[in-house]
């Protein structure tokens, strides 16, 4: 059981507002505030130099927190500014040619998406979506129909942006990889709400942000990438963190997937995210995924019953996030009428996810994201308000 009297005093953001928008960037708690602060604080003291020597354990840490958190190896992750930046440095390191298929999910984020698709413009591969099933979660006979020895990447989201769907990843990955094929794990929207095994998943590589459900600062993410698959790619980037410059005409790589890192990096960010999974850790993940799961379906449930307002999620499995829409009222009207009465939720435009938005005939959805710190109280102030709307 969570202390919600103890999240929420470590919580100072909710204490004025009902914050439901942790799948877009959430309220961190105090203690990544101050190591956030402190650092950059230290660094006007005494240089930035000086200060992140002082805290190299910690950075150290910063790894090793991660690592426990989804059963890696701390060797087998990069640090970086977001989970895009993750992404596409290794979608990027992927070798393609004329002939290949990249498979990306139904519901893939646009990023990923625009990647896919100027890779295969520059290397003359092609990218093909794998449809949705009934329930518009990852259709697994469709995707092992797909596979053939030219697919070399799958791309797959383990939670899409706009709804509270979770996708059977570790089953596609296991059909992926009996082709030879590549998995890339967008975590996006899972790191954080969702337990995290990527030994359980199988997945060869995954990306996350800090900013959302793992509560840290913005400007923070992270890649796994599998050890031995690490050592067999060549980021389309190099410095002098992830290469050593050996001779006039020669550099090698660094040994593991520090390889995709550049040298300089935000400090004071990255200690906050830290701080961050360190505070997770601590509150026990199981306990803090569970309250999350819980208020989520309270949310889902009673939007159900509201006559004029449609819950917009799909699958047969469900996380955090609850889309929705209210007859007669765009998302966006919806957000800022809520917002007016001190309720923070976001909207998901057609956009982020073309494909599955596209197929619904959705130009956009509200999307509200309670964290285990929202207390039933909100939750029953946010239903109020959506009733009063609808």
């Amino acid at each position: 059981m969570l202390d919600i009297a103890g999240l929420r005093a470590d919580t100072p953001g909710c204490e004025n507002q009902v914050f439901l928008d942790s799948a877009g960037s959430s309220l961190p708690p105090r203690i990544v505030v101050d190591t956030t602060i402190d650092h950059l604080r230290r660094e006007a003291e005494i240089g930035g130099y000086r200060a992140a020597n002082e805290r190299i354990d910690d950075l150290h840490d910063v790894r090793t927190a991660i690592a426990e958190l989804i059963n890696a190896d701390p060797a087998a992750l990069a640090l970086s500014d977001s989970a895009s930046r993750s992404w596409s440095d290794f979608f990027y390191s992927v070798p393609l040619s004329p002939g290949d298929r990249v498979l990306i999910s139904g519901a893939d984020y646009g990023s990923n998406a625009i990647a896919a698709l100027q890779r295969a413009r520059q290397s003359g591969a092609t990218v093909e979506a794998i449809p949705s099933d009934s329930s518009g979660q990852l259709d697994l006979d469709a995707l092992e129909d797909m596979l053939d020895e030219r697919v070399k990447l799958v791309s797959l989201v383990h939670v899409p942006t706009n709804g509270g769907l979770v996708n059977p990843v570790a089953e596609a990955a296991r059909l992926a990889h009996r082709v030879g094929a590549l998995v890339l794990l967008d975590a996006c929207q899972s790191a954080g709400q969702l337990p995290l095994d990527v030994a359980e998943l199988d997945v060869d590589a995954l990306s996350a942000t800090g900013r959302k459900w793992l509560r840290g600062p913005r400007g923070t993410g992270f890649l796994y990438v599998r050890p031995d698959l690490a050592l067999s790619l060549e980021p389309t980037r190099l410095d002098l963190h992830s290469a050593e410059w050996t001779a006039p005409d020669d550099y090698v790589l660094s040994p593991d997937a520090s390889r995709f890192e550049f040298w300089e990096h935000a400090v004071a960010a990255r200690l906050g995210l830290g701080a961050a999974v360190r505070y997770l850790l601590d509150l026990g993940p199981a306990a803090v995924y569970a309250a999350v799961a819980e208020r989520a379906e309270y949310l889902r449930k009673a939007l159900q019953e509201i006559p004029g307002v449609d819950v917009r999620d799909r699958g047969t499995q469900h996380a955090g996030l609850v889309s929705f829409t209210v007859d007669g009222l765009e998302p966006v009207q919806v957000r800022d009428r809520l917002a007016a009465e001190a309720i923070t939720v976001t909207v998901s435009f057609r956009g982020s996810t073309l494909l599955d938005m596209s197929a619904r005939e959705l130009n956009s959805v509200v999307r509200a994201s309670p964290h285990c710190f929202v207390s039933f109280e909100d939750l029953d102030r946010f239903i109020g308000a959506v009733r009063t709307l609808a």
